[in-house]
C-alpha cells in the first residue's frame, strides 16, 4: 500500500513537471513573439526618420524634374529635326544634338542615383578615339546612345508615377491621422456623405490606426519604389554583362602585351649588362690568371702581381653579378620582405631617402616584387636625372591594395610616356594595378602606384 502511495506520488510529480515545462516553453515562445514585434515595430518606426527613406524620396521627386526638362528638350529636338530634313539636311544635325543630349543627361543621372541612393551604374564602354565623320556619326551607331534616348523619353512618365504612389502613401496616412481632429471641426462633429455619418469613437480609431499603419509602411514603399526606378536605369543606362566582359577582354589583352613587352626588354637588359659587365670581366680574368700561370715559374713575382690584378676583378665581378641580381630579385626581399628591401635601396641611392613603410600583413610575392622594382627604378632616374636634394618612399596597404608614393624635390618634366615610365606602367598593369605620374616643370615629381593584393 505504501509502495502504491509512493508510486502515484511520483507519477504526479512527472505530470507536474511536464506541465511546468509546457508552461515554460508557451512562455518562451510568447515571448519570442513579443521580441520579434517590436523589433518590427521599431524597425518600421526608424524607417521613417531614416536618412536613406528621405533621400529616397527626394530621388523619386527630383527625377519629375530632371524627367520634365529632359522631355521638353529631346520631344522637342526629335520634332524640329523631323521638321528640318527637307531643309537641306539641317534636321540630321538637330537629331544627332539631340541624341548628344541624350548621352549626357545619361551621365547626369547616373550621377544622380550614385549621390541619393548611393546606387553606382556602370556606363557602356565608350567607343574607340576617332576623328571626323565618323566620331560625329558614332552614337547612332550605338545601342546605348539610343538606349539613353528613350530612357530620357520615359524618364517623366515614370517619375511621375513613383513619385504620385510615393506620396499617395505618406499623404494618405498623415490625412487619416488628422481626421480626428477634422471630424470635430465640423458642423455636428462628424463628416456626412448622403445620409451615412462617419463619426463616433470606433471611426476616428479606425482612421488612426490606418493612417499609422500607412504611415510605417510609407518608407518601405518609398524603398521598394526607388528599388524599381535603380533597376530601370540601370537596364537603360547601365553596361550590359556583354559588353563589360568585352572590354575586361580588351583591357587584359592590352595587358598582356604589354607585360609580354616588359618581359622582354627586361631579359634584353639582364643580357647587355651581363655581356657588357660581368662577362667583359670574367674574360679578362681568364686571361690575366693565363698570364699569370705562364709566368708563374719564370717570374714569381709578376705572377703575383697579375694574380693581385686577376683577385680584384673577380672581385668587381662578384659586385656586378650582385648588383644584377639586386636589380632582379634580391634575397632579402624574399628572406625579410619589403621594409628591408627598400631600406637597402634607400640606402644604396646618392640622394638622401626617407623610407615609411606600413604593411600589418605581408603581401603577395609577386606584388613585393613589382613594388620594389618600382622603387628601384625610380630611385635611379631621381639620382641620374631629377637633380633632386631629398627622396621620399611611403608604402602602405589599405583594403587589400597596396600603395606606394616615390616623391623627390627635383627639377621634374618627367614624361610618362618615355622608355621607362612606361616600362614601369607595363609592370604595374599585369596585375591589375595603375601607375600615376605628376611631374610639372620644375618639380616636384611624385610617381604612385596601386597594386591589387587580393585575387
Amino acid at each position: 500500500m505504501t509502495d502504491g502511495v509512493a508510486g502515484s506520488g511520483a507519477g504526479s510529480g512527472t505530470e507536474l513537471s511536464s506541465a511546468a515545462g509546457v508552461a515554460a516553453t508557451a512562455r518562451g515562445s510568447s515571448g519570442q513573439l513579443a521580441d520579434v514585434r517590436r523589433g518590427l515595430l521599431l524597425t518600421a518606426a526608424t524607417s521613417v526618420v531614416s536618412p536613406a527613406t528621405w533621400l529616397a524620396l527626394i530621388h523619386l521627386m527630383t527625377g519629375v524634374i530632371t524627367g520634365l526638362i529632359a522631355a521638353a528638350i529631346v520631344m522637342t529636338g526629335i520634332v524640329a529635326g523631323l521638321a528640318l530634313l527637307p531643309a537641306f539636311l539641317l534636321g540630321i544635325l538637330v537629331l544627332l544634338a539631340t541624341i548628344w543630349f541624350g548621352m549626357r543627361f545619361a551621365r547626369f543621372e547616373r550621377a544622380r542615383f550614385a549621390f541619393f541612393l548611393d546606387e553606382r551604374i556602370t556606363a557602356p564602354p565608350g567607343p574607340p578615339a576617332e576623328n571626323g565623320w565618323r566620331r560625329m556619326w558614332r552614337p547612332v551607331t550605338r545601342a546605348a546612345a539610343w538606349k539613353s534616348l528613350v530612357y530620357a523619353i520615359l524618364r517623366l512618365p515614370l517619375s511621375a508615377i513613383e513619385a504620385l504612389l510615393a506620396m499617395l502613401a505618406w499623404c494618405t496616412g498623415l490625412a487619416l491621422v488628422g481626421v480626428p481632429g477634422y471630424g470635430t471641426a465640423l458642423p455636428g462633429g462628424a463628416a456626412h456623405i448622403g445620409t451615412f455619418r462617419f463619426g463616433g469613437i470606433w471611426w476616428a480609431a479606425l482612421a488612426v490606426v490606418t493612417g499609422v499603419a500607412l504611415l510605417l509602411a510609407a518608407p518601405f514603399a518609398t524603398r521598394a519604389l526607388a528599388i524599381v526606378d535603380a533597376s530601370i536605369a540601370r537596364w537603360l543606362l547601365g553596361s550590359a554583362d556583354r559588353a563589360q566582359l568585352t572590354a575586361r577582354i580588351g583591357e587584359l589583352e592590352t595587358s598582356r602585351a604589354r607585360v609580354i613587352d616588359a618581359a622582354e626588354a627586361e631579359r634584353m637588359r639582364i643580357e647587355r649588362d651581363l655581356h657588357d659587365g660581368a662577362q667583359q670581366r670574367l674574360v679578362s680574368l681568364a686571361m690575366e690568371l693565363g698570364r699569370a700561370k705562364a709566368k708563374l715559374e719564370s717570374d714569381p713575382e709578376a705572377a703575383a702581381a697579375i694574380v693581385s690584378s686577376a683577385h680584384e676583378q673577380a672581385k668587381a665581378a662578384l659586385a656586378e653579378l650582385r648588383n644584377l641580381v639586386r636589380g632582379v630579385h634580391p634575397p632579402v626581399l624574399s628572406d625579410r620582405g619589403l621594409d628591408a628591401a627598400l631600406s637597402g635601396l634607400a640606402a644604396l641611392c646618392p640622394v638622401p631617402v626617407s623610407v615609411q613603410v606600413r604593411l600589418p600583413v605581408r603581401p603577395p610575392a609577386a606584388v613585393e616584387a613589382i613594388a620594389y622594382f618600382v622603387v628601384a627604378e625610380a630611385l635611379t632616374n631621381v639620382a641620374k636625372h631629377a637633380r633632386a636634394s631629398r627622396a621620399e618612399v611611403t608604402v602602405g596597404l589599405s583594403g587589400g591594395t597596396l600603395m606606394l608614393v616615390i616623391r623627390d624635390d627635383g627639377v621634374g618634366g618627367a614624361d610618362p610616356a618615355g622608355r621607362g615610365l612606361s616600362g614601369l606602367a607595363a609592370r604595374v598593369a599585369g596585375v591589375d594595378g595603375q601607375l600615376r605620374v605628376t611631374s610639372p616643370a620644375g618639380g616636384p615629381t611624385s610617381i604612385a602606384v596601386v597594386l591589387p593584393c587580393e585575387s
